[in-house]
């Protein structure tokens, strides 16, 4: 696929700020230049795809800003061999960065437009080691067993507890905890034992993570 100039200078842009933060892992970099950004953000938009603040996508979603899906993923620890879930599929561009670092992401979606789109985005590049389901992310986590990590872009209210049986003993989550409506904290919730070793990192702004599928779209 053919990169434009302006997501070369986006991207290059992007890796500075990145380094400035302190992320400097070279797989997660180069797993982000294998994903033009540009692709999965609507046209009108396509001039921000590498800015920092969040588009709007279709269902009346968005997708966050590049330089937060990043360090999340950084957070996350992404490693060859690892299975990963994902609550909240969007338009893809997270789970496309996954399949570079992982061995399989299974992505889920409650709104079948954004499952479709996403899946259509990740066949075109060749990512066959991604499945695009729609459905409630809680369910799916449970039919597909335990995973070594797991990434939410969506707030609980409270600790969520039932996660801890879908991750491997050592295993990491990605989620926001908090109030609808208000800042909430990201944090990364390691499994010991039965339990989450909690870590709060930094406040975040996402919708809340409804239960089952959408009624419409």
């Amino acid at each position: 696929m053919n990169i434009r100039m302006s997501d070369r200078e986006g991207l290059a842009a992007l890796v500075l700020r990145l380094r400035a933060d302190g992320i400097a892992d070279r797989n997660l970099i180069t797993a982000l230049e294998k994903t033009p950004r540009g692709f999965f953000v609507p046209p009108a938009h396509v001039d921000a795809a590498y800015s920092s603040r969040s588009i709007p996508i279709d269902c009346g979603e968005v997708m966050e800003g590049v330089d937060l899906s990043l360090q999340m993923l950084y957070l996350l620890d992404l490693k060859p061999g690892q299975r990963v879930l994902e609550v909240g599929t969007g338009s893809g561009f997270t789970a496309a960065i996954m399949a570079h670092l992982v061995d399989r992401v299974l992505t889920v979606d409650r709104y079948k437009t954004l499952a479709t789109l996403a899946n259509q985005r990740l066949a075109h590049l060749g990512l066959s080691n991604v499945v695009v389901a729609n459905g409630d992310g809680r369910d799916w986590s449970e039919q597909q067993g335990a995973f070594d990590r797991i990434l939410v872009t969506a707030a609980f209210e409270e600790m969520p507890r039932s996660f801890a049986e879908r991750l491997v003993s050592g295993g990491r989550m990605i989620t926001a905890i908090g109030e609808a409506g208000r800042a909430q904290t990201l944090v990364r919730l390691t499994k010991i034992g039965s339990r989450f070793e909690r870590e709060d990192l930094f406040a975040v702004r996402f919708q809340p993570l409804h239960r089952g599928v959408a009624a419409i779209l």
